[in-house]
């Protein structure tokens, strides 16, 4: 009996000492994976407190370093400039500024023209790229975009060059001319040519300055402003008026047609600035004895309803490498014919800003030869579109009263077949 006894408590003793020694197993593993270890210093670095509040509220592209070199943290602009791919900095010179700046602490700064990511055309990116330290080991990288900026400066200064090549032609040859009129004062048939001359450098002098306060007009003004409904029919006939004397002088016939009545929202006078800049070229680049044709329509888009108008001519037409660039300020296609019709290169930039600033767009086809469609694309006035559907449901003349149409108005112009668009 005192056998079993003794057997049966060594065998207790033996549980309880196992039981002990799992339990301290146990806790001496659990505080081993809690300690840091030398992989985790490295591949799990923690930022300075509010740093990354501060990253995620900035403008600038930002990256943060390790001393390994791989990416702590990178704002989602970093990944869209291409500057981080895989988990590093994907840019080899402005890793070479995070290493010198790591190694002796010094902020730097460089410009740099990086290539655009998903474009085979080459097209640089400027970019600022500015290193500094963060705490012992890290090291932080902001990076500016500077191609808007760039780009903005360049057409400033062409700009600039361009309004001082174009002011000092016509100034130029108004003071030639006063010099030949004095030098021809005995002269009355000398003196009468040299005058008309003078008139007309005048006249495109005052058109130069003309345009150009009606460009900065429509690039600074919000239009919507003194927005209303404007009928296209009184644009039409306003840009057919305007041009009606150069047409006549050619034997040029201005063709009007499509659909009648049609309205759009916005600022009259500069919608009809861009139509009549529009009708003007047509008929100054088209030949003698030929046709201008202006052809408005409504077209269902998903947004609502647009108006297209569209001018066609049959004159000299317009390349393909001429027509990227037909709406920048001062480009003329033929600078020399340009001038002969006393263009100033200005009117198809302002037809662009006026239509973009009314949530339109201009597009424009072309062939060498064979004449030019510049086609407007506006939304249609919300209460010409309303208007239109209570005429549909209730077919009452009170109502087309109300649309501001009764039913014995007519359009301004006779209605003519639509002129042809050439394909």
């Amino acid at each position: 009996m005192d056998v079993n006894a003794a057997v049966a408590a060594a065998a207790a003793i033996a549980g309880v000492l196992t039981g002990v020694i799992a339990m301290l197993a146990f806790r001496f593993s659990e505080r081993e994976q809690k300690r840091p270890t030398r992989t985790s210093l490295h591949t799990d670095p923690v930022l300075p407190p509010g740093v990354d509040t501060v990253l995620s509220v900035l403008r600038s592209s930002a990256v943060v370093l390790d001393e390994a070199d791989a990416v702590v943290k990178a704002s989602s602009a970093a990944y869209a400039l291409g500057l981080v791919r895989g988990g590093k900095l994907a840019v080899e010179p402005m890793l070479q500024m995070a290493r010198d700046t790591r190694r002796d602490g010094e902020i730097r700064q460089v410009e740099l023209d990086l290539p655009r990511r998903g474009t085979g055309r080459g097209e640089a990116l400027a970019v600022s790229a500015r290193v500094a330290p963060l705490g012992s080991r890290l090291v932080l990288l902001l990076v500016e975009d500077l191609t808007e900026a760039r780009r903005i400066e360049a057409v400033r200064r062409d700009f600039v060059a361009n309004v001082s090549h174009e002011l000092k032609t016509p100034v130029g040859a108004l003071s030639l001319l006063s010099e030949a009129v004095m030098d021809a004062s005995d002269d009355p048939e000398a003196v009468q040519r040299f005058a008309g001359r003078m008139q007309i450098e005048a006249t495109r002098l005052t058109n130069l300055v003309q345009e150009l306060i009606d460009l900065s007009r429509v690039q600074n003004d919000d239009p919507l402003e003194d927005a209303e409904p404007v009928r296209i029919d009184e644009l039409v006939a306003e840009a057919i008026d305007r041009c009606r004397h150069q047409a006549g002088t050619k034997q040029i016939t201005m063709a009007t047609g499509g659909t009648a009545d049609l309205r759009v929202w916005g600022n009259r006078g500069q919608l009809a600035a861009a139509l009549g800049n529009l009708v003007e070229n047509a008929v100054n680049y088209s030949p003698a004895r030929t046709r201008v044709g202006i052809a408005a329509r409504r077209i269902a888009a998903p947004g609502g309803d647009l108006i297209e108008i569209a001018v066609t001519d049959q004159g000299i037409g317009i390349s393909d490498k001429d027509k990227e660039r037909i709406f920048e300020r001062f480009y003329r296609v033929d600078p020399a014919r340009s001038r002969a019709t006393g263009g100033t290169g200005l009117g198809l930039a302002i037809v662009k800003h006026v239509v973009a600033s009314h949530g339109g767009e201009v597009t424009v086809w072309s062939a060498e030869g064979q004449g030019s469609t510049f086609t407007l694309r506006l939304p249609e006035a919300a209460a010409a579109r309303e208007a239109r559907d209570r005429a549909r449901q209730h077919p009452d003349p009170a109502l087309d009263d109300e649309a501001g149409q009764s039913p014995t108005e007519s359009s301004p112009y006779e209605p003519l077949p639509a002129p042809e668009v050439l394909p």
